[in-house]
């Protein structure tokens, strides 16, 4: 590897949104520094599972509400 390129690679804190903690490697700022996450995997619906249900019947008829005058041509 080509000297002086490449970031320093140092142990940081991490401390996850349920308030656990764990140490690991990074480029992050120095080290030492926390690493406070506002998601993560624990909370995050993506790799949870739990999904919000969307009222999309309710979208669809406050868009078509909102937006019915546009395209329809008076003679």
């Amino acid at each position: 590897m080509k000297p002086n390129i490449h970031p320093e690679y140092h142990e940081i804190n991490i401390i996850m949104t349920d308030g656990t903690a764990y140490t690991t490697r990074s480029c992050y700022g120095k080290s030492g520094d926390t690493l406070r996450l506002d998601i993560d995997p624990k909370s995050h619906p993506a790799w949870t599972g739990q999904h919000r249900v969307m009222d999309t019947g309710g979208q669809v008829a406050k868009f078509n509400k909102r937006f019915a005058s546009i395209g329809a041509r008076t003679k």
